[in-house]
């Protein structure tokens, strides 16, 4: 790929064309390309240098087979080494306490020891934490690459750290290369909110803040014009916000594509005037949504939320336990424990990072909660933990975060959310939820509504192409939806089977189809999910993506698997799933032309 190919006004910076020609290596050389092929794809004006990246997609149920082979892929360049600091996301076990986890996946410690070695031969930090943001960072400013959705919208919001939300693989390709491509939320013009929420309630509980960063996403609704996602601005809050709260809220809004929030007294001011009764004025385009969030609103939810049936097992750390709330899962277990109460079976399980375990360990919230019964662990997440099903078919938790992917195709497993120290009460004392376990209810997201119909007529509508492909002419059955594919948890790794009620592609398997759909949705490993359905032969023949999409895209580049985007007409709508078609890349242009009509 030569800089005469890119766009006059894209110029390269020197360091990132030599690393393009090969000049360090053939690691940083694929980095590069794929950096490049995102900036073109976006229609970036340039590219910024970072100054940290946090790469995701590390445990083995994440990841998969597409990860590992990935990796493997990787580790025959020595030169191929990070060039920012760079940290690692949570991986899938604490692997000092495998045991106390049960974890029936065979050689699941091998297959993960693999995965995180991997990624420290390439100079990443393994941190394993899903919250670098607490205490991982010390002078959170500049522009990153973050690959883990709570601590986009955390960053974005909270610091003067700005990341656009990144998959894993085009965070690892800044880490690589040091560079990323200068568009959406690096620029301060599109750092504007387009919801305005009043909150009409009382915020006690970290839960509730969790609960009310869920409820905002599940507002959004797909005729919004949200170019980069839905951003909040939210009034009506009480004055004090701790650090917990404050990761709460960002974590659970996340659940839903939000990058950022602006909380007004506690965040930046918002880019938007006030009036003269000091209200705050709508952005240019208006306001996609005003919502009020009531005390209704939380009650229904928690109402919702609520166990119905025997608990197994107790999860608090989703994102990982800052201090604030191991020592209040402390301070509930220790008024049980004054009066004689333990908890059974180990029913209560506190996930944290390793610095903020070290913390609660100096204090003694540890102590208080080891010798209660609970298991404390490190280095890894209640969303990435295989369960023994045998053992574990209820988990409840306080945290929206966890419940959304807990229930996801990842562990589809019945999970329930209740403030810790309700939680903690649980743990203890099995008979407050006694009764049968429930069946896990399958979730129609109102995102999932769809505004197809069915096209007839000829059709050839052009769009552009990867800089780093070459021409190619696929045929293929289409297979085609208005409507986001959520891959991690809802697209079966094994099958490639769509596993989504209420999508409309719900059973549908997209191998050997021309996939058609927006974007991806959901955790930012989608494309290692991608790359394994590549590998093992049930994938699509090729993609075309509606919209820029940075969890779709980077599989296709690294693994040359025909891509176009950027179409004149939208294709979600242009055609019809089932419609014969053909998919041309000519000098860049991408051409789709619908051979015959389903």
């Amino acid at each position: 790929m030569s800089i005469q190919s890119l766009p006059r006004c894209m110029e390269l910076p020197p360091r990132l064309q030599s690393q393009l020609d090969g000049g360090e290596g053939e690691t940083r050389q694929k980095a590069a390309r794929l950096v490049v092929d995102l900036a073109t794809t976006a229609g970036a004006d340039g590219f910024v240098k970072a100054a940290h990246a946090h790469v995701s997609g590390v445990s083995v149920i994440t990841g998969g087979h597409g990860l590992r082979r990935f990796l493997s892929d990787l580790s025959g360049d020595s030169s191929g080494v990070v060039a920012i600091p760079t940290t690692l996301n949570s991986a899938g076990c604490d692997k000092e306490k495998m045991q106390e986890m049960d974890i029936a996946w065979p050689d699941f410690l091998e297959q993960q020891f693999e995965i995180v070695v991997a990624y420290e031969r390439l100079g990443i930090d393994a941190t394993l934490s899903c919250t670098p943001y607490d205490r991982g960072i010390t002078n959170p400013e500049g522009i990153a690459s973050w690959a883990e959705s709570n601590a986009v919208c955390f960053s974005n919001t909270w610091t003067s750290l700005i990341t656009n939300r990144e998959s894993g693989l085009s965070a690892l390709a800044t880490a690589l290369t040091g560079y990323a491509p200068r568009w959406g939320l690096h620029l301060e013009e599109n750092r504007i909110p387009n919801i305005i929420v009043d909150i009409d309630c009382q915020m006690e509980t970290l839960s509730d803040w969790s609960v009310l960063g869920d409820w905002i996403g599940k507002q959004v609704k797909p005729e919004w014009d949200l170019p980069w996602g839905p951003m909040p601005l939210i009034t009506g809050l009480p004055e004090h916000l701790s650090f917990a709260r404050k990761k709460a809220l960002t974590a659970a809004a996340a659940n839903y594509g939000i990058p950022m929030l602006w909380a007004v007294g506690h965040s930046q001011d918002p880019p938007l005037n006030r009036n003269e009764d000091g209200q705050w004025q709508a952005p240019d385009n208006g306001w996609q949504g005003q919502l009020t969030f009531s005390a209704e609103d939380l009650q229904q939810r928690y109402d919702e939320l609520a166990p119905t049936g025997q608990v197994d097992l107790v999860v608090i750390g989703c994102p990982q336990a800052s201090l604030e709330e191991i020592r209040i899962t402390a301070s509930a277990v220790r008024s049980h424990a004054e009066f004689g109460g333990k908890i059974p079976d180990r029913r209560l399980w506190v996930f944290t990072s390793g610095e903020n375990y070290q913390l609660a360990l100096a204090d003694g919230s540890i102590a208080i909660l080891e010798e209660a019964g609970a298991l404390i662990l490190q280095d890894t997440c209640p969303e990435v933990t295989p369960y023994n099903r045998q053992h574990y078919n209820h988990l409840l938790t306080n945290s929206l975060k966890a419940e959304h992917y807990l229930t996801s195709g990842l562990n589809k497993l019945p999970t329930s959310v209740m403030p810790i120290e309700q939680c903690v009460a649980h743990a203890i004392d099995p008979q407050l939820s006694a009764g049968p376990r429930p069946q896990l209810q399958a979730k129609a997201q109102p995102q999932h509504q769809s505004a197809k119909t069915h096209q007839e007529g000829e059709v050839e509508i052009k769009g552009s192409g990867l800089l780093s492909q070459e021409d190619f002419t696929v045929t293929g059955t289409a297979l085609v939806t208005d409507v986001a594919i959520t891959y991690l948890g809802y697209v079966n790794a094994d099958t490639g089977v769509i596993e989504e009620t209420g999508h409309p592609l719900d059973g549908k398997a997209v191998k050997d189809t021309i996939l058609i759909y927006p974007k991806g949705s959901g955790s930012t490993v989608a494309p290692y999910v991608l790359m394994g359905l590549i590998y093992t032969g049930v994938g699509p023949k090729a993609i075309v993506n509606r919209d820029v999409c940075p969890l779709t895209l980077p599989a296709c580049s690294l693994l040359d698997l025909p891509y176009g985007h950027g179409f004149e007409t939208d294709p979600c709508i242009a055609i019809n799933n089932g419609d014969q078609i053909e998919m041309k890349r000519v000098d860049g242009v991408v051409t789709l032309s619908v051979l015959q009509r389903a």
